[in-house]
């Protein structure tokens, strides 16, 4: 953060983003896309390349669904499903590397570079699969999508383009910039429904239809006119 407020900006690493952040709809969603938005910012700012590589869930990580339903048998079960439908996007963890690799060597600044990850995968086909490869029967357990989980992820936001100029399997997606100041507005305390509401105003540009931020001493108010937005897609 004090990379991005001020002070010299050097490029780290490419930040690690999320399929999440296209066209969010959840507090990990709208963290990485505002994450996005202001890697973009710095972008011009900075020494180097400041871009983001949006992944999809990665095999063989840590917390990756694998790795819980397996332990989830080993408990005897039941494997939890949130719905038979839901589906998501799968990389391993060499793609993953191969991902960021690319992002030095062949991103530009402000980009959000993203794989093709083929078909989505349906999560309930996963557990099914892997309960039957258990030695005693696996019961699976449907628990319901949580608030703002989607049934099924997309890699590229309303308005983004899917262009692939130096590798076939790779998208150079645009990100627009956003002004760090702007995120000092969400304060953390905040109800989750009203901070929910402010991360999504925030990822999509709403914040800056009518709105006017004043900077005093360090102190920051905002005021925001009800009116639709016009500033992204």
């Amino acid at each position: 953060a004090a990379v991005l407020v001020g002070g010299a900006a050097l490029a780290p690493r490419p930040p690690i983003s999320t399929d999440k952040a296209a066209d969010p709809s959840s507090v990990l969603g709208y963290s990485k896309r505002i994450a996005e938005c202001l890697t973009a910012h710095v972008a011009p700012r900075g020494q180097g390349t400041f871009l983001s590589v949006r992944f999809g869930n990665v095999l063989g990580s840590r917390g990756s669904v694998l790795g819980i339903f397996q332990s989830q048998i080993g408990s005897g079960g039941p494997i939890t499903v949130t719905d038979p439908d839901v589906t998501r996007y799968f990389m391993t963890i060499a793609e993953a590397c191969e991902l960021v690799i690319q992002a030095g060597a062949a991103g530009k600044d402000g980009e959000a570079l993203v794989l093709d990850m083929g078909e989505p995968v349906r999560i309930d086909d996963v557990a099914r699969r892997m309960a039957a490869m258990s030695d005693r029967p696996v019961e699976i357990e449907y628990t319901g999508l949580r608030p703002g989980e989607k049934l099924d992820e997309v890699l590229f936001g309303q308005g983004e383009p899917d262009v692939r100029p130096v590798h076939p399997l790779i998208s150079h997606v645009p990100v627009p910039a956003l002004e760090p100041a702007w995120v000092l507005v969400a304060d953390p305390l905040e109800e989750v429904s009203q901070l929910t509401a402010r991360l999504a105003d925030l990822s999509a540009g709403r914040h800056l239809a009518g709105a006017q931020l004043v900077l005093d001493d360090r102190e920051i108010q905002l005021a925001l006119v009800d009116q639709p937005s016009t500033a992204r897609r």
